[in-house]
């Protein structure tokens, strides 16, 4: 079952907000993670590193939460159940979509990157949406 995001919770994703991923370890246990976060076709948009925890609970059990609330009003959050899948194309261009919403610059600093770090694209299809404050 898939949940549509509302046009409040489009603007709370594309807003400077920071998410809260969760993934489940390989013992079962949740693993929280703080993300830059943006929406694109009704789905969830993160970034990370190949090779990090979070990608590799992922491609082991897609199951997530994501949760975001207002960095101007933190009484406004949502938090979401839902499907994650790992997406190589384009992972560059999402990095750089972040890093501009994020910090202004146009691309991903090259100095924050890891000797040989290839980037992979978390996208989240909401399956439960639990909003707060709106």
């Amino acid at each position: 079952m898939t949940a549509q995001l509302s046009e409040t919770d489009r603007e709370l994703l594309k807003g400077k907000n920071f998410a809260h991923l969760t993934t489940l370890g390989t013992d079962g246990a949740p693993i929280s993670t703080v993300l830059w976060v943006d929406e694109d076709g009704g789905d969830i948009v993160m970034n990370t590193v190949m090779g990090r925890i979070k990608q590799g609970n992922i491609a082991r059990d897609p199951r997530v939460a994501v949760s975001v609330h207002g960095q101007d009003n933190p009484q406004i959050s949502m938090a979401v159940v839902g499907v994650a899948t790992l997406e190589h194309e384009r992972a560059e261009e999402t990095i750089d979509r972040l890093t501009k919403k994020y910090t202004g610059q146009d691309k991903y600093p090259a100095e924050w990157r890891g000797p040989g770090e290839e980037r992979v694209t978390i996208r989240v299809k909401p399956q439960g949406i639990h909003r707060y404050g709106y």
